[in-house]
């Protein structure tokens, strides 16, 4: 079963495709045979875009779609979208203002919840990503919902990732975290059609060049590109295309491999010691001591520590 499903999707079945994604979503039983059964290689990039909320993130990745087709490039996006914490879905669902790409043959665009993950991704983004780099795709754009740790856990998922701000942001870059400094790859000031728009960007190229040694040396952070767009116009959806192309090729991507590789096996292993562990038999258990009134949130916690390990 699992052997026929893979090959559908190796062959581009994007039915097959969006079928597999909801069994591993949902972790229905032997789909870890499915996982085992994937490529050890593909050249399939992908593009990680993270941000502030209202950075214009899905205007951006719509934008550069538009330009990834231009190219002749095969397209698979993931639009990872805050979920309710009541039922867990998307709060967002399917993306209206990409509307465009629904029905062209080249786009494949999936909506995932975190799930309450408290870094902005998927509980299952990096299975899901690989699954679609089996897909005959070239190019494969991850959206988060950009809530702190998402930049952090992007980098370890995407070959380039792309950070976009905003010109009323400028707090933001005197503030901003040495971990945004070591991941980002490129850097885009979307809305640049708005007042101090340049000011911010010498800002933004005043901290580069003050960064530490240390953090020049470890992630050619003085080379990071800072590019003005206005995705809402198209503007500078060219050179941001560009920036993407030059970094997938730069030598110091390759030195990334294998602690992306030690990433995404921590990851998975944090995920399979937890797999036993619900959040509706967390509520019923709290409920219960609750009700008792004896509950305690760090006695609790450490009970449920000693019965995983």
């Amino acid at each position: 079963m699992w052997q026929q499903l893979l090959e559908q999707v190796k062959q581009g079945n994007v039915k097959t495709l969006a079928r597999c994604i909801s069994l591993i979503e949902n972790e229905y039983p032997g789909y870890q045979e499915l996982l085992q059964l994937l490529p050890s290689t593909s050249s399939t990039k992908i593009i990680g875009i993270t941000g502030p909320p209202g950075a214009g993130k899905s205007t951006l990745t719509d934008a550069l779609t538009g330009e990834l087709i231009k190219q002749n490039k095969r397209t698979g996006i993931l639009c990872v979208d805050p979920s309710s914490p009541f039922h867990l879905g998307a709060l967002l669902g399917d993306r209206i203002r990409m509307s465009e790409w629904y029905t062209n043959t080249n786009v494949f665009i999936r909506s995932l919840a975190t799930r309450g993950s408290l870094g902005g991704l998927h509980p299952k983004i990096i299975e899901i990503t690989d699954l679609m780099k089996a897909a005959p795709f070239d190019i494969i754009i991850v959206e988060t919902v950009g809530v702190g740790q998402s930049e952090i856990e992007i980098a370890g998922l995407a070959d380039v990732t792309v950070v976009v701000m905003v010109p009323e942001g400028g707090d933001e870059v005197q503030t901003m975290k040495a971990g945004l400094m070591e991941v980002a790859d490129i850097f885009v000031v979307n809305k640049s059609d708005r007042p101090d728009a340049d000011l911010f960007v010498k800002n933004l190229q005043m901290m580069k060049a003050s960064a530490p040694d240390s953090y020049r040396d470890r992630t050619h952070y003085h080379e990071v590109p800072v590019i003005k767009t206005t995705a809402s116009q198209k503007d500078g959806i060219v050179e941001l295309y560009s920036a993407i192309m030059h970094q997938l090729q730069k030598h110091h991507l390759s030195d990334k491999k294998y602690w992306l590789l030690a990433e995404k096996a921590w990851q998975l292993i944090v995920s399979k010691r937890m797999s036993d562990t619900s959040k509706e038999e967390l509520k019923a258990a709290i409920e219960v001591e609750s009700k008792q009134g004896t509950f305690n949130l760090y006695r609790f916690v450490d009970g449920i520590k000693v019965r995983i390990n």
